[in-house]
């Protein structure tokens, strides 16, 4: 990738917001994922990073968040299935001894030319992956998220706007972001808070894998700032989000990194 993406938090020095929390992010291998799992161990947490099978970028990862003294499980898999869902929250548990904030970061894409060009089975994977998982892996955990636990889910911009090129993707962020809400006002009483990060044009690995070159080359100049965001400068709002110290008030809220860009409502 030209540039690379700056994603490995060099920057950032910790406060021990989130001392001795046990942490699950999946999607946790690079990009916004890598950062947040770096951001959270500079913070003090332990980190269980799911993924794909991107094994060199796990393991960069993983090198980067045990330079900060914290423990860092490896979970490979597929999490458009179920049992996968199920098994990464068992696999973080039995490793950490339990479970205090869970990242729900996984996504796919690609784009289309028209809207006939969405087949059914894409549709289907998109929402297995971006919406599905969220649910499943969310599940899996509630019984070992006590009071003062937090979720933090990836939506996008598009969730809140819509993409002709991205119609499925699309509508999964903006499932994301009503599934945020409504799980906010069911988890209230449990002392569990969920919020959601929403942030227009990031440069990851995901963009130049699933868009055009011409789309490539001018990504991010349709916002005020002209410019993406690179994921170091969106995991302090997971941070944010997930330490009760800074935000224990916020639940079913979306953040929107966008950049200048502004929405209805």
């Amino acid at each position: 990738m030209d540039p690379q993406p700056r994603d490995t938090m060099s920057d950032y020095t910790g406060r021990d917001l989130l001392k001795d929390k046990r942490a699950l992010v999946t999607g946790g291998d690079s990009g916004i994922g890598r950062a947040v799992a770096i951001a959270f161990a500079k913070e003090g947490a332990d980190v269980a990073i799911a993924y794909l099978e991107e094994h060199e970028d796990a393991e960069r990862t993983a090198e980067l968040v045990r330079a900060e003294g914290r423990q860092c499980l490896l979970l490979p898999g597929d999490l458009a299935d179920g049992e996968r869902c199920r098994a990464i929250v068992r696999d973080t548990v039995r490793a950490f001894g339990g479970l205090d904030v869970l990242v729900n970061n996984i996504a796919t894409q690609r784009e289309l030319d028209s809207p006939e060009e969405l087949t059914e089975e894409q549709w289907l994977h998109t929402f297995d992956v971006n919406i599905h998982s969220y649910f499943r892996v969310t599940r899996a955990a509630l019984p070992h998220l006590g009071e003062g636990g937090a979720i933090v889910n990836s939506a996008s911009v598009n969730g809140l706007r819509g993409n002709k090129k991205l119609i499925d993707y699309s509508a999964t962020k903006g499932a994301i972001i009503a599934w945020t809400y409504s799980m906010a006002q069911a988890l209230a009483e449990r002392g569990i808070r969920i919020n959601c990060v929403a942030p227009g044009p990031v440069w990851t690995p995901l963009i130049p894998a699933t868009m055009s070159p011409d789309h490539v080359e001018s990504f991010g100049e349709n916002v005020p700032m002209k410019r993406m965001a690179h994921p170091d400068e969106l995991a302090p709002s997971y941070v944010f989000l997930a330490a009760n110290r800074l935000s224990s008030y916020y639940t079913g809220e979306v953040l929107a990194a966008l950049g200048g860009e502004t929405m209805p409502g």
